[in-house]
């Protein structure tokens, strides 16, 4: 019985550790050329299109999870060069950036918009 367990437990440990691995390498391949390692914005791209720090508590307050999933799924409207990415992820994989991007908070307690 605790050998069972053990190999749940690993199992499912394992799973979370390969989807943390999978939201790092989505960000670092979909994201961070615009939005940063940070989410702050800081890079060339980020910088010349005036993209918002994602760290900022004001900015996380202000978007709820459903608005961050409708930027990545449909792109945005007040930026043309955020472009949609629901040919190129799927519903998961969206929904593990927009844990992700809550994840960038400044403010850890910061209460998303509803």
């Amino acid at each position: 019985m605790k050998k069972q367990l053990a190999i749940v437990l690993a199992l499912t440990l394992s799973g979370a550790a390969f989807a943390e691995d999978s939201v790092a390498d989505i960000w670092k391949a979909k994201c961070q050329s615009c939005h940063g390692a940070d989410g702050k914005a800081k890079t060339k791209m980020g910088e010349k299109e005036k993209i918002a720090d994602l760290t900022d508590a004001g900015w996380q307050k202000r978007h709820s999870d459903e608005k961050i999933r409708d930027y990545i799924t449909n792109g945005s409207k007040e930026n043309p060069k955020m472009k949609p990415f629901k040919d190129k992820l799927t519903p998961e994989q969206i929904d593990a950036l927009v844990k992700h991007v809550r994840s960038l908070s400044s403010e850890s307690a910061a209460a998303p918009a509803k």
